[in-house]
């Protein structure tokens, strides 16, 4: 059963990258740089919220080692899922992202998250707007229904994509990351956006228990 589970966080995660950094690379030709940015985020807002609506109620629908990690964390998910699922989404997101170097060849990036801001701020963007993802994303799932915590978590990431994708990429994901890096070969930063993405979703998860400590002692 895990590794179904698994399987369908790979495929969420195939889906994400695909329709995401595919996004990035058909649209980036287009010289209005807001209407660029804000359809890069309704893809990765929109697949999102597609995603958790299909399997959501199978696997979780992370597809995002830095939510598999977070939910691990508040005890929320088993140990032995952690591995398998955090497998699953990175093979998912190298697939997605080979899969459209054979559409397009040379790309510098290939939709990666790389930035020209120092590290420290590539730090700090990333490690906020992953936290932000991940307390709405543990508030969100404890409401009865599947499909307002998808159009919340959707929502939040398309706006994060699209504000803050121009600086950094909004990554707040691991495996998003990873799957570009490979195929473009751009390593620098790939350390970077892994570790705060990872800790943000962390911290996200301290700033839960302390301020709904006695709601998440009881649920857990």
């Amino acid at each position: 059963m895990v590794l179904k589970r698994a399987l369908a966080e790979g495929i969420g995660t195939f889906l994400l990258v695909f329709a995401g950094t595919g996004a990035i690379l058909l649209l980036e030709g287009i010289e209005l740089s807001w209407l660029t940015d804000v359809g890069i985020g309704l893809a990765f807002g929109v697949t999102v919220a597609l995603v958790i609506l299909a399997i959501g109620n199978y696997s979780g629908a992370h597809i995002n080692p830095a939510v598999t990690l977070g939910l691990w964390f508040e005890k929320q998910i088993s140990f032995s899922h952690v591995f398998p699922y955090i497998l699953g989404q990175c093979l998912g997101a190298i697939a997605a992202s080979f899969t459209l170097a054979l559409f397009v060849r040379d790309h510098p990036t290939y939709g990666g998250t790389v930035s020209r801001l120092e590290i420290w701020q590539i730090f700090a963007i990333e490690f906020c707007i992953t936290a932000i993802l991940m307390f709405v994303i543990l508030r969100v799932t404890k409401l009865s229904g599947i499909l307002i915590p998808a159009l919340a978590i959707g929502g939040t990431v398309a706006i994060h994509a699209s504000a803050i994708g121009p600086f950094t990429g909004a990554s707040m994901n691991p495996a998003r990351t990873l799957g570009p890096a490979l195929v473009s070969g751009q390593f620098d930063q790939l350390g970077i956006y892994v570790g705060a993405t990872i800790l943000g979703s962390i911290f996200a998860g301290l700033l839960n228990r302390t301020l709904f400590k006695s709601k998440t002692e009881n649920s857990a």
